[in-house]
């Protein structure tokens, strides 16, 4: 591997896509383990389909398999894109680039899918069976925000990392 010049320009883009899109799968598990199996507040499917019959439940069961395997394929490929970010000497080594790259896709993930699942498709919301629905969905979504803010303080706090992808060996 060539090493680049010291005035050479870095480039953390890379880095922080592969956060994104690790970010955005490992946040997809988080929703997916903790509120769709630990804690049962809701499936893919529920609000258009409440899991009240065994074939409804394997209806529900069966979304909620194919939304793991879409954020397993999702972290996958920020697994790849990281890989290939770290082999690259004009990628600087920052954890917080990385980190906040991370925070960055999980808080994309709650907003998308709380805007589209819950919001407009109205295919489930964050307790399904809850009579207050939509505070729990706007929680969802200002935790989606103060993910994205912290995610974005830290990618711009990883600027003054630039120089740790330059080390001798990199």
């Amino acid at each position: 591997m060539q090493h680049p010049s010291p005035s050479a320009p870095l480039h953390r883009s890379p880095l922080i896509a592969a956060g994104i899109l690790l970010g955005a799968g490992l946040g997809g598990f988080v929703d997916g383990i903790v509120l769709h199996q630990i804690l049962q507040w809701h499936n893919m499917l529920s609000a258009q389909l409440p899991p009240d019959t065994l074939v409804r439940s394997k209806v529900n069961m069966y979304w909620d398999g194919l939304f793991h395997a879409a954020v397993w394929i999702m972290t996958a490929v920020g697994l790849r894109l990281l890989w290939s970010a770290t082999g690259r000497s004009d990628v600087p080594r920052s954890g917080r680039t990385l980190w906040g790259g991370l925070l960055l896709g999980w808080g994309l993930f709650n907003v998308i899918e709380g805007i589209i699942d819950h919001q407009i498709l109205g295919l489930h919301h964050v307790r399904e069976y809850s009579p207050n629905q939509l505070a729990w969905d706007l929680g969802f979504l200002g935790f989606g925000a103060a993910l994205l803010l912290s995610g974005w303080a830290l990618v711009r706090a990883g600027r003054a990392d630039a120089h740790s992808g330059r080390a001798a060996g990199a």
